[in-house]
């Protein structure tokens, strides 16, 4: 355990389950309404079992009952042949017996497959709907491809597991079971050798399964740190060129491949030197029961037919107890993997809108205040103590300051993205918290920083906010925008498909069809976060002029890092370290001599 511990503290995530019992004990409530599948399977496997258990004791007396007639027909001087009443039922029903035990078998691995996907379906869905429950900063705290990870990966390697290790398992227990107890009916010292063996050959196989535990944990990580190279070669591609940083990129990547290499190498080695080594003892094993067996049966103690029907149980029960080990390492891996799964979906989720929401008078004016709001990240350590404002209704409300200042983090706080943790948020007069989040964010347009295009077609992207917005509506909206240029030199015009995170178009022109997207959807209250960052002058001049028709009556609140662009601004709030330190008009605030002259002047320095 404490070699474990050591392990994980050097970053290796090792395959073993915190709670065995109480994960399988969730996985069991979880899979309400597909028992009687389980109950199908383990009724299916009982009478495989008794079936694989059956045959040979069933050949054993065939055989020798067989070798009393052929004997009878040598004493008696004639030809034996088989017929209806000379063996002919006994082989129809050792016939029967395999076949029986052929359509169990097939019963219980496609019962036990529905029951296995029917699991995974609803992990997968439950999984689905919690992220959509959990707060923003859930995913801060996480990186996208653990996220992905839990919900494709694990789930798989869960699936397999059921289908294949969990059916093998069942099988395996009623046939060695079985098996060894006709052994002992048979003859008890040839099943007590047998034992003696199959304890060194399950120890061996525990030993070194230890060992694969660890190289596999290793191994999963070499995956991911090759991935991560991987990942950002190609995102990075352009700037890695720009600086002629390829064959330092290529080296890095080629060494993570080859320490994945080694990894897997070493890792295949070991699980696959264990079987070789076990049947090499089972096969030792035999040698030794059949020169004891010999001696048995000639002395009597053992027929032809048992002697045969043994060695059938031998390799019945030898098998699974070489893989036993390797498949309950698979088993913790599994687990393990669920418990991942169930740590997502314990997670705390966002808090639930109000049972009987309240809704701001309609139409929405765009009256936004903040009543001594306090809020932090970390709920131990505050970043706004004590934040008030009012956004009368259709101003132009500017947010400045340094990088880090809370700019961004006001507007979260106003959309609901993190809840704050006093204070209130108004709109029209009323809390935004007795408000549901849809009936809330119903009422604002944001056009980002950093430009998000869906994987579909440019008229898709620009109607993303708008459901069932006719063409006509969408082309208006992209030449307010100064879209509909741009957008008819394309191949295909609205219709050109946009994929691999748009990049067939510049980042100016990801950013127009954000605003495009606004615009058409057309909300009470606009957030614009650096919006024309990525534009050139002349451009963004013509969307300030689109922007102000579609302000005029509308409050909107702008982030702005180039204060030329916010001077005619209502109010502007400048924030440091989260609190708003100045408020006033651009005249106002110059006036006053302090932070937000200093950055003003600043740019025209």
């Amino acid at each position: 355990m404490a070699e474990n511990n050591e392990r994980i503290e050097k970053g290796e995530e090792l395959e073993i389950p915190r709670d065995v019992l109480g994960c399988v004990r969730r996985l069991w409530d979880v899979s309400r309404g597909e028992h009687w599948r389980f109950a199908v399977v383990i009724v299916c496997i009982c009478l495989y079992t008794a079936c694989s258990v059956a045959a040979p004791a069933f050949s054993a007396h065939l055989i020798d009952y067989l070798w009393a007639r052929i004997q009878e027909a040598f004493a008696e001087g004639r030809t034996f042949s088989i017929g209806w009443e000379t063996g002919g039922q006994q082989v129809l029903m050792f016939f029967g017996v395999w076949t029986a035990g052929w359509v169990f078998y097939t019963i219980q691995s496609f019962t036990m497959a529905s029951f296995a996907e029917r699991l995974n379906l609803r992990l997968r869905r439950a999984l689905s709907a919690k992220l959509n429950r959990l707060p923003l900063a859930f995913y801060d705290r996480r990186k996208p491809g653990e996220i992905i990870s839990r919900a494709t990966n694990d789930l798989d390697k869960v699936s397999e597991v059921l289908q294949r290790g969990l059916l093998t398992l069942l099988t395996a227990v009623g046939s060695v079971i079985g098996a060894v107890t006709m052994m002992f009916v048979y003859n008890a010292v040839l099943a007590a050798i047998f034992l003696v063996f199959a304890g060194a050959a399950v120890l061996m196989t525990r030993v070194v399964s230890k060992h694969t535990i660890v190289l596999a944990a290793r191994q999963q990580k070499a995956v991911g740190v090759l991935t991560g190279h991987v990942e950002e070669a190609y995102s990075g591609r352009t700037v890695i060129k720009a600086f002629n940083q390829e064959e330092a990129s290529s080296e890095r990547i080629h060494a993570a491949t080859q320490e994945l290499a080694d990894r897997m190498r070493m890792t295949d080695f070991v699980t696959n030197v264990v079987a070789p080594m076990v049947r090499c003892l089972v096969r030792f094993s035999q040698v030794i029961l059949a020169l004891l067996g010999t001696w048995f049966l000639m002395g009597g103690q053992l027929t032809i037919g048992r002697l045969q029907a043994f060695f059938q149980y031998v390799n019945t029960a030898a098998e699974p107890l070489t893989q036993f080990s390797l498949t309950v390492n698979q088993f913790q891996s599994a687990l393990a993997a669920v418990e991942r799964v169930f740590d997502i979906l314990d997670e705390p989720e966002i808090e639930p809108d109000p049972a009987q929401p309240a809704l701001p008078a309609a139409p929405v004016r765009g009256r936004v205040a903040f009543e001594h709001v306090r809020f932090g990240y970390d709920p131990e350590r505050p970043l706004m103590h004590d934040v008030s404002f009012v956004a009368e209704p259709g101003k132009k409300i500017a947010i400045v300051g340094a990088t880090g200042a809370g700019k961004t983090t006001l507007i979260n706080l106003l959309m609901r993205f993190y809840e704050i943790q006093g204070g209130r948020i108004t709109l029209d007069g009323v809390d935004t918290h007795a408000m549901t989040r849809a009936d809330l964010r119903r009422n604002f347009g944001m056009v980002l920083q950093d430009a998000w295009l869906r994987e579909g077609t440019i008229a898709e992207n620009i109607a993303y906010g708008c459901e069932g917005a006719s063409r006509e509506e969408i082309v208006q909206a992209a030449k307010t925008a100064q879209v509909d240029f741009f957008v008819r030199t394309m191949p295909k015009g609205y219709d050109t498909l946009l994929a691999n995170d748009a990049e067939n178009i510049s980042q100016g022109q990801r950013q127009l069809l954000t605003i495009a997207r606004v615009l058409l959807a057309n909300p009470s209250i606009l957030i614009l976060d650096e919006a024309t960052s990525s534009v050139d002058t002349r451009t963004e001049q013509a969307i300030v002029r689109a922007m102000e028709a579609l302000t005029q009556g509308r409050t909107s609140f702008v982030i702005a890092h180039r204060l030329s662009t916010i001077v005619d601004a209502d109010l502007i709030l400048v924030m440091d370290h989260g609190n708003i330190i100045e408020q006033g008009t651009h005249d106002e605030l110059l006036a006053a001599k302090g932070a937000y002259a200093d950055l003003y002047l600043s740019q025209f320095a």
